[in-house]
């Protein structure tokens, strides 16, 4: 059987391997997708697909094509790239953590992540090791990210680090559990031996790294925990206190279809790098490199 974007009824019937009859019984009560547009019975492959993938009997929706979202921590550059490379995929920002769950469930095609697992650990490998369900994974590597306080232009407080936002009370708007940049602020904590007790916290939660700059830049906080980029689109100062790397996850058969393709081969354009450029406090020297291959 030729490969139609078209069967007629004979080649669904070879398709689905079922009877002719029972292909009329199902035209008939109008529970298969056909069309008679020509005169005759024709069914259109794609949606044959679709009809056979949503009357699946399972229990587990991770075999199924996920949905075109990646999922995860929120990064100018990528939510820059996905509209720029034409790939057809969208964002939902949720932080690192909850984005690498959706992802593992099936509910997201790919994950951006920085997840920070200590000094031995490193970035974000610790974190999908853990994840049994998905055996095919892979950490693209995207970017290094410059992390640091955000804080107002001039910096009125003179904040040079942690200890300075505890010892001055300065506000400090936090970010959501799981979030890449407040584990990272915990640990950096930890390291300055200092808890969450000791800090005055401006009122809300920050759930991407922009919100975090557009709280300093209302007034509604003194300072948090962002990227540099973020920093200098609002015009705002930044003091670095640390290097980050930034990666996509993603299974390998997901790699290989057109949306990531389209992606990652943009990401080796001039356009990509004079935009990360642009935006500042980016080194792509990861960018497009296998960090991790289940």
């Amino acid at each position: 059987m030729q490969d139609h974007d078209y069967m007629t009824t004979a080649e669904v019937c070879a398709y689905l391997r079922l009877k002719e009859r029972t292909i009329y019984d199902l035209v008939a009560r109008k529970a298969i997708p056909c069309s008679r547009a020509t005169g005759k019975l024709l069914f259109p492959r794609r949606l044959v697909d679709r009809w056979v993938e949503a009357n699946l009997d399972m229990q587990d929706a991770r075999l199924l094509a996920p949905p075109p979202i990646v999922a995860g921590s929120s990064d100018p550059l990528l939510d820059w790239a996905l509209r720029e490379s034409g790939s057809g995929l969208a964002t939902l920002a949720e932080g690192s953590e909850p984005g690498l769950r959706r992802f593992a469930d099936g509910a997201a095609l790919a994950a951006g992540l920085h997840i920070y697992g200590g000094a031995q650990s490193g970035y974000n490998v610790a974190a999908v090791r853990a994840i049994g369900t998905v055996v095919d994974l892979v950490l693209i590597g995207w970017a290094e990210r410059d992390q640091g306080l955000v804080v107002a232009r001039g910096n009125p407080l003179g904040l040079a680090g942690l200890d300075d936002v505890a010892k001055k009370r300065a506000r400090l708007i936090r970010r959501q559990p799981g979030a890449g940049a407040q584990i990272l602020f915990d640990d950096l904590a930890r390291q300055a031996g200092l808890a969450g007790a000791d800090f005055t916290l401006a009122a809300g939660t920050a759930l991407t790294e922009t919100d975090v700059a557009a709280a300093i830049a209302d007034g509604a906080a003194d300072c948090g925990l962002a990227i540099g980029a973020v920093a200098r689109h609002y015009g705002l100062d930044f003091v670095k206190l640390h290097r980050e790397r930034f990666d996509v996850a993603c299974r390998r058969r997901s790699y290989f279809e057109p949306p990531l393709q389209k992606l990652f081969a943009f990401a080796r354009s001039e356009a990509f790098r004079a935009k990360a450029a642009a935006l500042g406090f980016y080194d792509l020297a990861v960018a497009g490199q296998v960090q991790y291959n289940a």
